[in-house]
């Protein structure tokens, strides 16, 4: 699992076009402000350890929320951090998780929609901790 994190003052994203055929049609342009945006990259070997992927996924998140007294998060699939990629199927299943655990402590979840290229803008806070990078 790779994680680019930035604490944003705001971002804002809009469905391009899918990069997967089976997912649902949308049309989606949202703006969030002061939130933790991540960019996330699930990787084929994340398939062997899902639950501890998932806990440091979360953790990290908290972590980065808590350093900005946040509780607005962006998840964005970002499968470019790699050239290791697991299917769909197991990101999309770790991604659930993460959100479930995400709301259920307090936190306000948006996801950019799974399986689509977005155009994005994003506003980042110039404090050294608004831009982290996370490998594990």
């Amino acid at each position: 699992m790779k994680l680019i994190l930035f604490y944003a003052h705001s971002f804002y994203f809009k469905t391009a076009r899918k990069s997967l055929p089976e997912v649902p049609d949308q049309d989606m342009e949202k703006e969030v402000k002061d939130s933790v945006v991540v960019f996330f990259h699930v990787e084929g070997k994340d398939e062997e350890n899902m639950k501890s992927v998932i806990q440091k996924f979360v953790k990290n998140t908290k972590w980065l929320c808590g350093k900005f007294k946040t509780k607005n998060v962006v998840l964005h699939s970002f499968n470019h951090l790699s050239s290791s990629k697991a299917s769909p199927e197991v990101a999309k299943s770790i991604l659930d998780e993460t959100i479930e655990r995400l709301q259920r402590t307090g936190y306000t979840v948006t996801i950019t929609p799974f399986g689509y290229f977005h155009e994005f803008k994003i506003h980042v806070a110039g404090d050294s901790l608004a831009k982290v990078f996370k490998e594990f």
